[in-house]
């Protein structure tokens, strides 16, 4: 055998095994690529998926679409060959993973803090949306996150609107604070919520804080709304996080008024909402701009503090339009839906 085979009779078997270990060995990465877009506008299963009990509404046609990001999860391996392919993407995107994640963070922990800013979003959304329309709407306290040892698991659920906690009347977060402070550890504490519009009565007994200080029921207090009707959003529940709440707000006024405020275009965006209206920024805008390319949307909303990363996105045909509050997205539809050449505030 020539010095030249053998070496080739060593080197490929060595070559092999090297792109094995790599393709098995993780790296510290996290991917990211275009998630699917959902039209809120529009009907799945034959319903329509912004549902309105309590007052009339109107479903004109147009398209609002809500933009996703699919990236790995906090306990996903990344081979090094995924991460290469998603770096060299138009479309894809790659980070540290501890620029996303948290090294002991988990999926479930993920999952339920994804929920609560889902549920939250559209409590803001729903807000904006009514007061917008001339509507008078009430802040009330309910169970915002429970603590993973919490002594009220399996009693209360985010989102349970706190009433009245002992003989306290809950008025605010300080209201729930002195409550629980003047309890007994060890001795069932009444509680009265109201969850999906139905008044309970519930005891949850306090467990004594590590340092023996104080009773604990293990929640941390969260705001929502008192509203004057009710408005469910059916999607998807693998589909979380706060990033849809504009989308949502204009989803929500658009079928509270008559007539299609997209004139019958295809218009989609992301955001967070806060009860003040304004946008906030969101994750991933590079990608959901792509994914908003793909489902074919002629003009995309983007919050104003993810302009420069927007800058960097692929957006073909489709306009973007630069917000920084429901009023700016609610002008930039309009004027996009009477002239679709319309001058509209740009990121630049």
């Amino acid at each position: 055998m020539s010095r030249r085979t053998l070496a080739t009779v060593i080197a490929v078997p060595m070559m092999v095994g090297l792109w094995i270990v790599a393709a098995l060995v993780p790296v510290p990465f996290v991917t990211s690529s275009p998630g699917t877009t959902v039209d809120v506008l529009a009907s799945a299963d034959g319903r329509e998926i912004i549902q309105i009990e309590g007052a009339r509404s109107y479903h004109d046609g147009g398209e609002l679409r809500m933009t996703t990001v699919a990236s790995d999860r906090a306990e996903d391996d990344v081979s090094i060959f995924e991460a290469l392919r998603a770096w060299a993407s138009g479309d894809e995107a790659v980070q540290p993973y501890d620029a996303v994640y948290r090294e002991d963070e988990t999926n479930k922990e993920n999952e339920v803090q994804s929920h609560i800013d889902m549920v939250t979003s559209q409590d803001e959304a729903f807000a904006v949306a009514l007061e917008q329309l001339g509507y008078d709407v009430k802040s009330v306290v309910t169970v915002g996150q429970l603590s993973e040892d919490s002594a009220s698991k399996d009693v209360l659920q985010p989102g349970d609107q706190l009433l009245r906690v002992g003989s306290t009347k809950v008025t605010d977060f300080q209201s729930v604070y002195d409550a629980v402070a003047a309890a007994t550890a060890g001795e069932p504490l009444p509680i009265v919520i109201r969850r999906e519009g139905k008044r309970r009565d519930v005891e949850v007994v306090p467990k004594l804080a590590e340092d023996g200080s104080r009773p604990l029921i293990g929640v941390v207090p969260g705001t929502s709304y008192a509203f004057p009707f009710t408005v469910q959003i059916s999607i998807d529940p693998a589909i979380g996080g706060p990033s849809a709440g504009l989308m949502f707000s204009l989803a929500i006024y658009d079928t509270l008024t008559e007539g299609s405020m997209t004139g019958g275009r295809r218009i989609a965006g992301t955001g967070t909402i806060d009860a003040e209206g304004k946008v906030g920024s969101i994750g991933g805008i590079q990608q959901k701009i792509a994914g908003a390319r793909m489902a074919g949307s002629e003009l995309f909303l983007v919050p104003a503090a993810n302009c420069a990363d927007a800058a960097g996105a692929n957006n073909g045909d489709m306009r973007l339009a630069k917000v920084a509050s429901f009023d700016d997205a609610l002008s930039a539809i309009e004027a996009f839906a009477d002239d679709k050449d319309a001058a509209l505030p740009s990121c630049g």
